[in-house]
């Protein structure tokens, strides 16, 4: 059996075994429903502004992950909802460990009637699909401006959400990958960003004879690195390079678009361009050495970083965000290619005592005035174009990652195998010792081949489809 994995969000960047190693558990303890065990509450027959039919004046109980983004963005849509249907409150709980907490309601057959299912305690898709309302109705129908909002969003936003061919994660936010640096510190020292490899390298010398590191990096996040490692190969090498990995073929962590970068990055690390102590340093804690210190340049990241890091950051640091270097000039790719994906997946349980609620609650989420909001509270974008203004609402990471969705158009790609299978805590642990100096790029080569491999070789873990 092959599955469509989910792309995940920032907080999965920090988690160890996620939906893949939770889906067995939960799908014992919730058991299998079939379709027709969807909510049994009355119908109201749908309009145009009110294409599910929800009660006026009903409740939406709605489950909402309180991390990076908070959930004052769900709490929102209580201002724009009524004007569609009179009435209707939108119940926001606010939820840190996803699944422990809302498992036993599953079991009890009253989950919520939507869910927020992200961070370190996500639901394992696969072992609640049969419990999941498939949402292409939700963007079939129209949004509060009046338009289809399969026409508004950005393209292949679905497929995030889809496993087995079930559209059953609507995720919201658009988050863009790069590297980012200060465009006020680099504009004072005369310092370009770099496109290439070497280019990153004369930087960081640059920034030695200043008292400065390249780079940053802390215990929980020194994978970071290894996400701009493979989106800087894929950019070089091809799709080829993607595929390799997601496929965990043999040797596919010794392609030479991987390797020329690690030994780049090796250099980098021998000639101390790192700051010590990384392995040993909290990573909000190490983020804000480059944030508010500004002992380094550069720092891979989400475009969540400078939401996250927002009581850390130095006063005018203009944060801005840049695509991923390659190692030549003429990348298979284009340099301007990037790694996007929608991100922070919301459900709607079948058992839900108001089914109608939680996915109009959606379409409030995104209409124009939601998706706004979302953009200049949280400083990233949604999944709806057209809903940031070219000051980015003050922000410039926001601006630049506008930009960047804007140059890459269609060269967009997305990464899927690591979180697919919950290889990220595994990788924690030799990349923190490559990043300290303690372990060679051929140490680290085989240590993330040997995990591909026994991922690869257990038949008895469900295998991506991979394209």
């Amino acid at each position: 059996m092959t599955i469509r994995a989910g792309s995940l969000d920032r907080r999965t960047l920090l988690r160890g075994a996620i939906a893949t190693a939770a889906m067995g558990s939960f799908a014992v303890a919730c058991g299998s429903p079939s379709s027709d065990d969807s909510n049994d509450g009355p119908k109201n027959k749908g309009s145009e502004k009110n294409p599910f039919g929800v009660a006026k004046n009903s409740k939406v109980d709605a489950a909402i992950f309180d991390g990076g983004y908070g959930t004052d963005y769900v709490d929102y849509v209580n201002k724009v909802i009524g004007s569609q249907i009179a009435g209707v409150k939108v119940d926001v709980k606010p939820v840190v460990d996803i699944a422990p907490e809302l498992q036993p309601r599953f079991v009890g057959g009253n989950p919520p009637d939507l869910i927020d299912n992200s961070g370190e305690d996500q639901i394992g898709f696969l072992g609640i699909l049969d419990q999941l309302e498939e949402l292409d109705d939700v963007f079939e129908a129209k949004n509060y401006e009046g338009k289809k909002i399969a026409d508004t969003v950005y393209p292949n936003v679905k497929e995030p959400g889809t496993y087995n061919g079930k559209f059953v994660g609507l995720n919201y936010v658009m988050t863009v990958y790069g590297v980012w640096y200060s465009k006020t510190l680099f504009e004072a020292n005369g310092w370009t960003p770099p496109k290439t490899w070497d280019e990153a390298l004369d930087l960081g010398q640059k920034a030695k004879k200043k008292g400065k590191y390249l780079f940053v990096f802390g215990k929980e996040a020194a994978t970071y690195y290894q996400t701009m490692l493979i989106n800087g190969a894929v950019k070089e090498g091809g799709d080829e390079v993607r595929l390799s990995l997601e496929k965990l073929e043999k040797d596919s962590w010794s392609q030479p678009a991987i390797q020329d970068i690690l030994k780049v990055m090796e250099t980098m690390v021998k000639e101390k361009m790192f700051v010590p102590g990384g392995s040993g340093t909290q990573f909000q804690k190490a983020q804000a050495h480059w944030s508010n210190d500004q002992k380094a340049l550069l720092y891979p990241s989400g475009g969540w970083i400078e939401n996250e890091m927002a009581k850390a950051t130095k006063k005018d640091f203009q944060m801005t965000g840049i695509p991923e270097m390659t190692v030549t000039s003429s990348p298979k790719m284009p340099y301007e290619s990037i790694r996007a994906e929608a991100g922070e997946p919301f459900i709607v349980p079948k058992k839900g005592k108001n089914v109608a609620g939680g996915k109009e609650t959606l379409r409030a989420m995104l209409s124009k005035e939601a998706a706004a909001n979302f953009s200049k509270t949280k400083k990233a974008p949604t999944i709806v174009k057209g809903t940031v203004p070219a000051d980015g609402y003050g922000s410039s990471a926001l601006v630049s990652q506008t930009k960047m969705l804007e140059a890459a158009g269609t060269n967009i790609f997305n990464i899927q195998f690591i979180f697919a299978y919950g290889m990220n805590t595994d990788m924690l642990v030799p990349w923190n010792s490559f990043l300290s100096g303690d372990l060679d790029r051929k140490g680290l080569t085989s240590a993330l081949q040997k995990i591909s491999d026994k991922i690869r070789e257990d038949d008895s873990v469900k295998k991506l489809e991979v394209k």
